[in-house]
């Protein structure tokens, strides 16, 4: 190449700086990813890379955030199920004061200790259903309902929790109460059928009282976990036998239940003998018949003395599973048979060589009778008096349908009770009152029911704690590898742009020499210039 001898426009010099300014800005480049390890630092560095990372970012931060939001949920979970174990516990000591309260041993004075004992024991259920708090939010008063715990990322990712109202006066046992005639005018139930002498139903000659239905035409319970027929196979069918058949399908329903058998009767002076015994259902249904014979007498206070007749019923009461006893009613003595089974009891002069009921009620020659009571203040009288010209008398008991949840019993009417138990009815745990026999017995019932609903609860929580901890887990497996995907995207390559680094500061330095030289080669033809 000849030289040009040109000395205006240095076209090396220029040529040399154009390639100087590239090294200088791939140089700077390959700096800054180094200083920040990142080789996106900005949209233009990579426009489609940056747009992706930005995407990943987004739902990095989201999950990171959702990751706290599930820890802090399993804290209010934890919260809550804490408060339930404890209120389980107070209630757990609640039914063994009300077992020992039930006990005959007890005194008048010591069931109203042992009441005083429970009352501070639900206050202090209340305390913990009003009091317990998480953030200042109140957990176990029925007012967390429908909330909901933002577990994901992106919109409506969340999983909802309710905490049931775990106030005293909204957990206990549902009951059903009485429809018809069957209790309130042919019989009596009283606290829930729970009472002594206000659990039966009368009737005479064997016809009984109930109505008997099979399949559709049975009782058809509703419950909280689903639905099923209960047959009742007979008008004398026992409350026994339908407890059992309800609780042969509880696990479909929800609904457990019963079977008590508690009449109670005023009684003249006089003698009786008559047959007593029990059973599935009606005259020919008897069962472990026994012959009863006794005086009634007046004693010296103006009322009948009826120790001998309690004590030869007693005297069978292995046999029969009737037991006797007496109480007081607004003055007047009475005559308390329980059947705690929930047996039918009979009454009848005798029993035929075929194993049914004599016609009549008490055998003849008797000049005592019997006549059934209802009402614990006022005695209101139920049917005839049973006497040796009367018919034969059949007791029937009360089903006690129980569940911690609202249910319904179609063609409930058919054994005597409503269709509907959608409240607790006075059975809820605020209503526990020991200071009875009766009342501790039907205290159990509503602990019992009580105590399942706290469980369902805590084991409903304890799910929900799980599936917020998987969820957890599952958000920070997905944010790690969004952080390793975006990290393909944006993340420099060290020893790459080290050995770039090195390479466009080589290139720098040999252009800075070369501009030197061009440099040098045209100020070598100013010699020439005389």
């Amino acid at each position: 190449m000849a030289l040009s001898g040109i000395i205006n426009t240095n076209v090396s010099a220029l040529n040399t700086l154009n390639a100087l300014n590239s090294t200088q800005g791939s140089l700077n480049t390959y700096l800054q990813q180094l200083s920040t390890g990142k080789q996106i630092n900005g949209p233009a560095d990579n426009p489609a890379g940056y747009a992706i990372a930005q995407r990943f970012q987004t739902q990095i931060n989201g999950l990171n955030q959702a990751v706290s939001n599930g820890n802090q949920g399993v804290s209010l979970v934890q919260t809550a199920t804490g408060a339930i174990q404890n209120q389980t516990s107070l209630l757990q000591q609640i039914r063994t004061t009300a077992v020992q309260a039930a006990n005959a041993s007890n005194t008048t004075q010591d069931r109203a200790a042992l009441q005083n004992v429970v009352t501070q024991l639900l206050a202090q259920v209340q305390t913990i259903a009003t009091q317990t708090q998480f953030n200042g939010q109140n957990l176990l008063d029925g007012s967390f309902a429908g909330a909901q715990f933002q577990v994901g990322a992106n919109a409506n990712q969340i999983i909802n929790v309710s905490v049931n109202n775990a106030q005293t006066n909204a957990i206990g046992n549902y009951t059903t109460v009485t429809s018809g005639a069957v209790y309130t005018s042919s019989g009596s139930f009283q606290m829930g059928g729970y009472a002594a002498g206000g659990a039966f139903t009368l009737s005479t000659s064997g016809v009984g009282n109930f109505t008997s239905g099979t399949g559709t035409s049975g009782l058809y319970v509703q419950g909280s976990v689903g639905n099923a027929y209960v047959n009742v196979n007979s008008s004398t069918e026992s409350a026994a036998n339908l407890a059992q058949a309800v609780n042969a399908v509880s696990s479909q329903t929800g609904v457990t239940a019963q079977a008590y058998t508690s009449v109670a009767f005023t009684a003249t002076t006089g003698t009786y003998t008559f047959t007593l015994s029990n059973g599935s259902s009606g005259a020919s249904g008897v069962s472990n018949a026994v012959n009863i014979s006794a005086t009634v007498t007046q004693s010296s206070n103006g009322q009948v003395d009826l120790s001998s007749l309690v004590s030869a019923i007693n005297n069978q009461a292995a046999v029969t599973g009737v037991s006797a006893n007496t109480q007081t009613v607004n003055g007047t003595t009475e005559l308390v048979l329980t059947q705690s089974n929930g047996q039918n009891i009979n009454i009848s002069a005798g029993v035929s060589s075929t194993g049914a009921l004599i016609g009549s009620g008490l055998a003849s020659g008797s000049t005592g009778s019997l006549q059934a009571v209802s009402g614990s203040t006022t005695i209101a009288n139920v049917g005839t008096a049973i006497s040796s010209g009367s018919a034969n008398a059949l007791v029937q008991g009360a089903v006690q349908f129980e569940s911690s949840s609202s249910y319904a019993v179609g063609n409930g009417g058919n054994i005597g009770f409503s269709t509907q138990a959608a409240s607790l009815s006075g059975s809820a745990v605020s209503n526990i009152n020991v200071s009875t026999a009766q009342g501790a017995q039907q205290a159990i019932a509503i602990l019992d029911q009580a105590i399942n609903n706290l469980n369902s609860q805590n084991g409903a929580l304890g799910a929900i704690q799980n599936r917020i901890q998987a969820s957890v887990t599952n958000d920070q497996t997905t944010a790690t590898n969004l952080q390793s995907a975006q990290s393909v995207v944006q993340d420099a390559n060290i020893a790459q742009a080290t050995s770039q680094l090195t390479k466009y500061q080589i290139l720098q330095q040999a252009g800075i020499s070369t501009l030197a030289q061009a440099n040098a080669l045209q100020q070598s033809y100013l010699k020439l210039i005389p």
